[in-house]
């Protein structure tokens, strides 16, 4: 799946909510090597078992798959996946 879409004229297109949803989850399953096809934005990101450092794996490679930076200061305070996915929808408008 390619998350940064094009249109005709060859411009970027903002990726959907589904679509962040889902790259999210599978670069939680790539990085934690579990599943995480059961999250959904509601989710509470410290319930899932993913630790801090996994958390930088997961963004780190969000930002290179979508060609953006999410500064620090922007994952503070972050409690649900619904959270995350504001801050990332943010950077890609």
């Amino acid at each position: 799946m390619q998350a940064a879409m094009q249109n005709v004229e060859g411009q970027a297109l903002h990726p959907t909510r589904e679509t962040l949803l889902s790259m999210f989850c599978e670069t939680a399953t790539e990085v934690v090597e579990k599943d995480f096809k059961f999250v959904t934005e509601a989710s509470v990101i410290s319930e899932l078992t993913i630790d801090s450092l996994g958390m930088l794996e997961i963004i780190g490679s969000l930002e290179r798959r979508l060609r953006i930076q999410i500064p620090d200061e922007s994952l503070s305070g972050l409690h649900t996946i619904r959270d995350l996915l504001d801050v990332v929808e943010s950077r890609c408008a």
